[in-house]
């Protein structure tokens, strides 16, 4: 039994619906011995999801990206997602997450020869949206150097470098990690990082430095609609460091405030002017 998981809800694995505790796949599957696998998750507000084309446009761009052929159809996939939100979520607020392997094979590096049928695995979890006191009073971060690999963009499960990342932020009793690779920002453990400077707001270049969040385009349409200039470009340590406001988004976390940062206040220590109109879109954007 895992701890905070409902084993009695439903799961998707390779065509069947079955309860998630009763739900097994070969200790030879490559998602399980190399980690030659992807994934996406999808949060759902209301038994409705949120910005799923994107989240499948990345979705099928990593399977791409990495060679995985599963024959599926946006349309098949869109149909999935709806599928798991009404069989165990409908009307509510919810996680829908899909991982892709490329299927059970012998254990060597090469890509299996022949054809072997990828694992399609979908769960879905309660979504527990910020909180109040996160929203108002923000977040902590501390400063990490980025030591992952250069294919960032590819949204793969293997994830120990992000692991390693948050551990770190848990390790520091901070709530984040901003991290820095050759002196340049590029993103949080888990979630893109965002700059405010003289009332412009900074991200890095979406390339292969940094998995290009979904929210990450919806944020510059916020900030377009709230009259709030972008730039998306190198943004150096100095520039983090004397920001004005600091703030990260993801599937979980949406848009959020960060505070203080290696220990001393971002700005006034309080959220800020462009975080407040950020915000604010995000919820119209949801509701």
């Amino acid at each position: 039994m895992i701890p905070d998981v409902d084993n009695d809800s439903i799961a998707y694995l390779n065509g069947e619906f079955v309860r998630l505790g009763d739900a097994k796949i070969s200790v030879l599957d490559r998602g399980f011995i190399f980690g030659d696998s992807i994934y996406d998750v999808v949060p759902v507000y209301k038994g409705k999801p949120f910005r799923m084309e994107g989240h499948l446009t990345r979705l099928l761009r990593s399977l791409e990206s990495v060679q995985i052929d599963t024959g599926w159809t946006r349309e098949q996939w869109q149909t999935l997602v709806r599928d798991m939100v009404a069989r165990c979520a409908p009307g509510g607020d919810c996680v829908v997450y899909i991982q892709v392997t490329r299927g059970v094979a012998k254990r060597e590096h090469s890509f299996p020869r022949g054809k072997v049928a990828p694992t399609i695995f979908c769960m879905v979890s309660p979504f527990k949206r910020p909180t109040a006191a996160q929203r108002e009073k923000g977040l902590t971060a501390a400063s990490l150097p980025d030591i992952r690999w250069l294919r960032c963009e590819i949204k793969t499960t293997s994830l120990l470098g992000n692991v390693l990342a948050k551990q770190a932020a848990v390790d520091a009793g901070v709530d984040e990690v901003v991290q820095f690779r050759d002196g340049f920002l590029s993103e949080g453990s888990s979630c893109n990082i965002w700059v405010v400077k003289d009332g412009t707001l900074l991200a890095p270049p979406r390339d292969n430095l940094i998995l290009e969040g979904v929210r990450y385009a919806l944020l510059v349409q916020l900030a377009e609609a709230a009259g709030v200039p972008f730039e998306a470009r190198p943004i150096s340590e100095q520039e983090v460091d004397d920001a004005d406001e600091l703030m990260l988004t993801s599937a979980s976390k949406e848009v959020l405030p960060i505070v203080a940062y290696n220990g001393k206040p971002v700005g006034t220590g309080r959220p800020g002017s462009v975080y407040a109109k950020l915000r604010a879109g995000y919820d119209r954007a949801v509701e």
